[in-house]
């Protein structure tokens, strides 16, 4: 297949910059692959550029009483990915804690190839913690994350650190329940 270049005036164009700022960025080396031809034009190549368009969908509550809100948020997100064009490709609903790092439903979508943009309505529907690693780790399978509502509340994080205390109480009471176990069952066989 033959090679497809950009002239530096759709490359500036297409990056929303100067053409002062794309020859610039030649100059110094910044454009990678940037060449001039044997006339003096500075040809870019063409990369085989992303399409983002297809989408998958997901959507999440922590129990099974906001199963209301779960049907309504994928409703959301589906109006939102109509709305901006996007090719829905999956649409995935899933119940369990944002805490839980082992969510089928979700290693599932993020075993997916076949979409290349991920839509969650907030961040904190995705993973509680560690959003910016999954963003990363994806970003570097050539896929992104859109998230539809940005704001950050301090409600939620007073929610995520309930969640904390709650998780280390439950693990420190149940190794404690644990150990009270085996002494009774050790008193019992003696």
């Amino acid at each position: 297949m033959k090679q497809m270049y950009y002239k530096l005036s759709e490359y500036a164009s297409k990056k929303s910059i100067t053409y002062t700022t794309a020859w610039n960025h030649f100059n110094k080396g910044i454009i990678d692959g940037a060449f001039k031809d044997e006339s003096g034009h500075v040809l870019i190549p063409i990369i085989n550029e992303i399409n983002y368009s297809n989408v998958a969908l997901y959507s999440r509550v922590s129990s099974n009483e906001m199963k209301e809100n779960l049907i309504r948020q994928e409703q959301r997100l589906n109006e939102y990915a109509v709305r901006n064009n996007y090719n829905i490709i999956k649409s995935v609903k899933e119940i369990g804690s944002g805490m839980n790092d082992n969510r089928p439903k979700l290693n599932l979508l993020l075993n997916d190839d076949s979409w290349s943009s991920l839509i969650v309505e907030n961040k904190d529907r995705l993973t509680r913690f560690g959003f910016n690693y999954l963003k990363l780790f994806l970003e570097k399978q050539n896929k992104r994350i859109i998230v539809i509502n940005q704001t950050d509340d301090n409600n939620a994080l007073m929610e995520d650190l309930i969640s904390i205390i709650y998780s280390f109480s439950a693990r420190m009471y149940g190794l404690r329940r644990k150990k009270n176990k085996e002494e009774i069952v050790k008193f019992l066989e003696s």
